[in-house]
């Protein structure tokens, strides 16, 4: 091959490279920055890792939409059109449209081991004795299911609130009431199972963590949530094509939740 034809060759290579490079499509994607073990500016969280392995499926580079995950979230993301996908959250969630669940998981009673016989019921008597931390919202019509199940049993003297948002100047600020248990404040914390998981883990020595049975508490408070991908209403196409990749990458998706010590809770039951 002569001279010539080889940098002629090259050259055609390297524009072919350039102009697939500046074709290649963008996942616009919504996160908070500082929420492990979900998601973090360094892209350490499990959403980003399920969010990368997306993309590379879809042959796309992510893009990302950095808010912390407070109120107004969806309105100052998808809904300006900043992003086009919020992972992580309940699948019946009303004012998006949801993928299908990539998991299902739940809240959990976590205990310093040795101290405590395992938490599994809001009816254990152990908990109208105990220090139990229990995650607040901060306005009583939108507590979590674990506060509105203790207030139910009378369970209030003795129950510390976490708010669920936390001092956002801290890393990681909903973990505080895994941390509160492990230095010994409370004696039991009852948590949403994936942040519980990953930071329990994290303790030395390992803290218990113990689902919440059952999956209902009365009639209208969950403790287990099928878990899926957002996006915004009308948009079916790329709903549907999310749909695909999950389907596709299921044993892929599986491994890494496992590798965050996700507490993955049973299929919820059918009815009749």
């Amino acid at each position: 091959m002569s001279g010539v034809l080889f940098h002629r060759l090259v050259c055609a290579t390297l524009i072919a490279l350039t102009a697939t490079h500046a074709l290649a499509r963008d996942l616009r994607v919504c996160a908070d920055p500082n929420n492990l073990p979900y998601s973090n500016r360094a892209g350490e969280g499990f959403e980003n890792k399920i969010v990368q392995l997306i993309a590379q499926d879809l042959g796309a580079r992510v893009r990302y939409t950095w808010w912390a995950q407070r109120r107004g979230f969806v309105r100052n993301t998808l809904k300006v059109g900043e992003c086009d996908i919020w992972p992580g959250v309940a699948a019946d969630m009303d004012m998006l449209a949801t993928t299908r669940p990539y998991y299902r998981s739940s809240y959990v009673f976590v205990t310093r081991p040795g101290e405590h016989d395992r938490v599994v019921s809001f009816d254990d008597p152990k908990l109208r004795v105990l220090i139990v931390g229990v995650q607040m919202v901060g306005n009583d019509a939108m507590n979590t299911p674990p506060a509105h199940a203790l207030a139910r049993r009378g369970i209030t003297t003795n129950v510390r609130g976490y708010m669920l948002y936390g001092d956002y100047t801290r890393p990681n600020p909903p973990a505080s009431i895994v941390d509160a248990v492990a230095r010994g404040q409370i004696d039991v914390a009852v948590a949403w199972g994936p942040l519980a998981g990953y930071f329990a883990a994290r303790e030395t020595p390992r803290l218990i963590i113990t689902p919440v049975q059952a999956a209902f508490d009365g009639p209208q408070w969950p403790m287990a949530f099928d878990i899926a991908m957002g996006v915004l209403k009308g948009n079916d196409d790329l709903r549907k094509e999310i749909d695909g990749v999950l389907a596709r990458n299921k044993s892929k998706i599986d491994a890494i939740l496992q590798s965050y010590h996700v507490p993955i809770a049973p299929a919820a039951a059918r009815g009749g």
